[in-house]
């Protein structure tokens, strides 16, 4: 290793333990979702490594007990890039609208991504395997307008009913979504930054997604600038 580089190397867990002994936060950034997790995603279309919450106590040295708050970020709708299982993935103008105002477009390969609605098997499914202690739920702006909003609340297959995605590929290609609707808000959303100028209908919708996924909605994104996210629960708060 250059020099130049060495210079910066430490044992990360020697930094980090030090600095939980002096009551430093550390945050911890997953990058990739929970479903291509190479032991608990949608295997073959996964990535090389574990992606799940417990991955930032093994990937960084400090113990499983140093991991507080874990913070889930799901869009308000599913959207999924390059091939692989998506029960809920539209085909329609609808779908397209969806890429269409969500700008969903590859980060790195700049591809389209595959957009469809709210996928409550699987971000409950997520929660579960990740701990999740609160969700980022974020474009909810991207919904505005939406006469009709559906919410998968299950899968069906030869059959037989799925309250979670099972591990066999040949299901997952071929399960059918099972749909709540919702009606939709006319009202825009858009950069909303405090919880009481949003619709009634956007918040329904919202609390309807807690009851199904188990889990509170900590946080809300109504825009792409940062400055536009109405905190709910403030992660770094004990």
């Amino acid at each position: 290793m250059p020099p130049r580089l060495l210079s910066h190397a430490a044992p990360v867990w020697i930094v980090l333990a030090e600095l939980r002994k002096r009551g430093k936060r550390i945050l911890f950034e997953g990058a990739q979702g929970a479903m291509l997790d190479v032991d608990y995603g949608t295997y073959p279309y996964v990535t090389s490594s574990n992606t799940l919450g417990g991955a930032a106590a093994v990937g960084s040295g400090v113990g499983m007990n140093a991991i507080g708050f874990v913070l889930g970020i799901t869009k308000a709708y599913t959207t999924r890039v390059g091939s692989g299982p998506f029960p809920t993935e539209l085909h329609d103008d609808i779908g397209k609208e969806l890429g269409r105002i969500g700008n969903e477009f590859g980060t790195v390969t700049g591809r389209p991504r595959r957009c469809g609605w709210f996928d409550a098997v699987l971000v409950r499914q997520a929660v579960k395997i990740c701990g999740i202690t609160g969700i980022a739920l974020t474009k909810l702006d991207v919904l505005d307008g939406f006469k009709e909003i559906k919410i998968c609340i299950g899968y069906k297959h030869d059959g037989v009913m799925y309250d979670y995605l099972p591990a066999s590929g040949k299901i997952q290609a071929g399960v059918e979504p099972i749909y709540e609707t919702m009606p939709g808000w006319s009202e825009s959303t858009k950069s909303a930054r405090s919880w009481a100028v949003l619709p009634a209908q956007a918040i329904k919708y919202i609390r309807r997604i807690e009851e199904l996924i188990e889990c509170q909605v900590a946080m809300v994104s109504t825009s792409p600038k940062r400055e536009d996210t109405i905190l709910v629960r403030d992660p770094f708060v004990d």
